[in-house]
């Protein structure tokens, strides 16, 4: 990989740093409505069960296809009762659109999840099967109370629960990540291969908020855990719900200086680089590597940045 060895000039720096997201992050494209009143009522909740459509999620947050590509939505009456199993993802042209956790069926579907096919979904699917994956999975790991341990039951049409003892109510959580493209001011950004990833992979940083800690915190903490150099000029870019299991990922561009040593993490990070522009281009949108870079795939809010940054510089 290419590396830098100056430092962006103060007008360099202006016109890399007002680059902008190069679109909508994919899994951010919600046009479905959910109110408090569909939540709440359960004679409502019943009549939107009835007249509506079923998506069957497995555990590992795959969804069945049709051939076409699209989602196969089931009707109700193939399922049990839907106050018990079903989630209410939002309503969409007057139709209720629900999920159901369940074991993959031999219905000649193909069976995929968000990571293959959510960049081909249109912006409703997408909608849909991002509600689902993330609420059912959030189901699945709040069976018992966080206060008395007693069994919890699903009300609110899936979007909350109580528990059976002492009555407390739990509701869905989002854990808040940060991810940062960090670039020199110039025609250089700093990326990164997690010691679990194949060869070649690399990305932009990212990590968890912390408690008691803000997002501009988190980004200037989790960069120099990770890489060992400090950041400035760190500027929100846009945001993305990301379901495995349930992060809302927060992205930022930050700038550093490309003369401070890179010191990967131990155990976290295999190894960090300063990557060109024309690199980035040049890999952008490859599914395999594009000499020895290969990048995160188009559902990825980083994708986006990545490209958005690609194409903020002189052609």
């Amino acid at each position: 990989m290419t590396t830098c060895s100056e430092f962006g000039s103060a007008s360099e720096r202006a016109a890399a740093e007002a680059f902008q997201l190069d679109s909508t992050p994919l899994l951010s494209r919600s046009s479905v409505a959910l109110s408090d009143q569909q939540r709440d009522d359960p004679e409502h909740a019943a009549t939107l069960w009835s007249g509506g459509r079923v998506l069957p999620v497995d555990q590992r947050g795959r969804a069945p296809l049709e051939s076409s590509g699209r989602l196969a939505w089931h009707r109700p009456d193939e399922f049990s009762d839907h106050g018990g199993h079903a989630v209410l993802l939002g309503t969409h042209d007057g139709v209720a659109h629900w999920g159901v956790r369940v074991r993959p069926r031999d219905s000649g579907s193909d069976w995929q999840g968000l990571r293959a096919v959510g960049e081909w979904l249109g912006d409703v699917e997408a909608a849909l099967l991002t509600t689902a994956v993330g609420l059912l999975a959030w189901h699945d790991r709040a069976r018992y109370c966080a206060l008395c341990g007693a069994g919890t039951e699903r009300i609110r049409s899936g979007w909350a629960r109580r528990c059976t003892g002492c009555g407390h109510e739990e509701y869905p959580r989002t854990d808040p990540s940060m991810i940062c493209l960090v670039h020199d001011g110039a025609d250089h950004v700093l990326l990164a291969r997690q010691v679990v990833w194949p060869a070649e992979r690399f990305s932009v940083l990212a990590g968890f908020v912390e408690m008691g800690e803000s997002l501009e915190g988190c980004v200037s903490r989790e960069v120099h855990e990770e890489v060992g150099v400090p950041v400035s000029d760190i500027r929100y870019l846009g945001s993305q719900p990301w379901p495995f299991p349930r992060s809302l990922m927060m992205g930022f561009s930050a700038v550093a200086d490309p003369r401070e040593p890179l010191r990967p993490a131990p155990g976290e990070i295999a190894e960090a680089h300063w990557v060109s522009r024309e690199h980035v281009r040049a890999a952008l949108g490859h599914e395999e590597p594009v000499d020895g870079l290969w990048l995160p795939p188009g559902i990825s809010i980083a994708h986006r940045m990545l490209r958005g940054w690609a194409d903020a510089g002189p052609l």
